[in-house]
This record gives C-alpha cells, structure tokens and sequence, in this order.
C-alpha cells in the first residue's frame, strides 16, 4: 500500500459524511479518519452541520497561541445512521454547505444482505431498525430509506468480503491530505464465484487466460508468488492486457484531476481470486503509480479457499 505523504494542511474546509448500511462498518472507517486527523464526530442532528460549520469557520482570537490544540478544524467528519435526527435532509444540506464554499462529499458503505446478516448474528445484536420484526426486513428497510444518500455519494465502497483490517486499508487512501494532488486508485482482485465488486469502477474479467489451478504444481500457491506470477504474466495476452489498461486510464487519470476527483476501484477478476487476479493485480498497480498516481491492493477473495 501507498504510504502517505506529509503534506502542508489544506485550509479549505471540507466535510465528509461518512453513512450506508448498518454493520458495513462505519465505526471502523470513522476510526480511520481520526488515524489520519480529521475531527469526526458520530451521529451529529442533521440540523446542527450549519452551527457546527459556523464554529469551524470562527476565526481564532488572536490573543490565542496556535498549536494543534487550538487550530480551527478544516477538516471535518460526521458518522451518521438512518437514525440521526433530520436525516432525511441529509442532501439538501449538504448542497446548502457547498453553497457557503464548503468542500463536502459523502462516503457511503454498502454490503450484501447476505453479509450484513451474517454480521448481526455474530454479535447477536438487533439491526436499529428491527424492533420485533425479521432482520432481512429490518435491511430491506433500511436500504430503501437510505437510497437517495445512496445514489447522492461521491465514494460506495463494497465492505461484504472485507475483515477491519482490509477496510482500513482500503479506506485509508479516501482520508489523506489532498493538498497531495494525486488519483488514488484501489486495484482490488476478486473472484467471480463470490460476486462482482460492489465499489468497483472499472471491472476487468480476467478469466480469457489459462487457471493456474489446473496446474498441479501451481495449485497450491497463490498469484503473490513468484511461480504463479510467473505464469499468469507469460501466457499470450496478458503482458497486452496490463498495457491496454495502463493505456485505457490515461484520459481517466486526466478526467480525473480536472473534475477533482480523487478515488476510484478497478476490479480485475478471475474465477476463485486466487491467482490470475491476484497476479494482474500486484503488477497492474505497480505500473498504473506515478507522480500523479497512487496506488494500493486489495486481494478480497484470497484466502476464501
């Protein structure tokens, strides 16, 4: 993974949201924030954002010493749920505050029903909003009330096949200072047999190039390693398939930097995500990096056989 880059601190102020799905994991993002030095606050009213903006925007007296302690907030996250009071205004304010030049975009976190109910029976905890009915209802209720934040984000990240440690990773490069001008691209490599990436902005089948599992020998090991690799990368069309892609997000990388768009998820797949994928995935990052790049992977589906 990338790592971060000190950067000198952007002073235009920018909100992120940060919603979706109950048990997709907005705790864990929410901490990640905080790892990278927002101030995030968790279920803040919808109707306070103007007040809680307006103390962000209050100059410092200049009686006060600057120090990180009394440094105006410029960068500000909110964790909210369908239960946060006012809700569902959540987009119209959120336009009011780019109105006032405020920089705002909503991270949403998405899961499969499948996902989210294997969750809540494993902490034996009830869905918030259940009551004493069934938990797939409870999810089907909440994704249609969550539909218009839905298709208002900026980021939907697909958080079903991930553990808290590969959230945090992906989820990471999202929160980095952004006066490093830099696309961010998660090169994630998944299996077909597990579902295509929810998240993914640009989805790649690599399934045109001879399984390794059918190899024996190779069976065993996993695209990271060197045999395997090997493999994938020498078969006709795989050397011309990382170069098409290379070539293909160049007028997307400048797209990209014009519209001030920072973050996307290109998905390359086999059958099990275990080596072709895995294989195109740690080179196709490595060369997709530059100056005005960056890049880190994500192998979902590894370790599911």
């Amino acid at each position: 993974m990338t790592e971060a880059v000190p950067a000198q601190e952007d002073e235009t102020p920018e909100l992120v949201v940060v919603t979706g799905m109950s048990g997709a994991g907005r705790s864990t993002v929410g901490n990640v924030m905080e790892d990278h030095g927002w101030h995030v606050i968790d279920n803040l009213p919808i109707a306070l954002l103007p007040e809680l903006l307006k103390l962000a925007d209050a100059p410092r007296s200049p009686t006060t010493p600057a120090s990180p302690m009394t440094r105006r907030p410029t960068r500000i996250g909110i964790v909210v749920d369908v239960r946060a009071h006012g809700f569902e205004t959540l987009v119209s304010s959120l336009q009011t505050l780019r109105d006032r030049g405020w920089r705002t975009r909503v991270v949403y976190l998405e899961a499969t029903n499948e996902a989210l109910v294997r969750r809540f029976e494993s902490v034996r905890r009830p869905h918030p909003l259940q009551g004493q009915g069934r938990l797939l209802d409870a999810i089907l209720r909440e994704r249609e009330v969550l539909a218009p934040v839905r298709g208002a984000a900026e980021i939907v990240v697909d958080t079903s096949g991930l553990n808290v440690h590969q959230l945090s990773r992906k989820t990471s490069p999202i929160f980095m200072s952004r006066s490093a001008e830099r696309v961010r691209f998660a090169v994630l490599s998944f299996g077909f047999k597990y579902g295509v990436p929810l998240d993914a902005d640009f989805v790649f089948d690599l399934r045109f190039l001879t399984n390794p599992h059918w190899v024996p020998e190779l069976r065993p090991y996993t695209g990271r390693e060197r045999q395997v690799s090997r493999y994938v990368l020498g078969q006709p069309g795989a050397r011309e398939f990382i170069d098409g892609v290379g070539t293909l997000m160049q007028p997307v990388i400048a797209g990209y930097l014009r519209e001030n768009r920072r973050y996307a998820t290109i998905a390359v797949g086999c059958t099990g995500g275990k080596h072709r994928s895995v294989a195109v995935a740690e080179v196709l990052a490595a060369e997709l990096r530059s100056e005005e790049v960056a890049t880190f992977v994500v192998h979902r589906d590894l370790g599911q056989e």
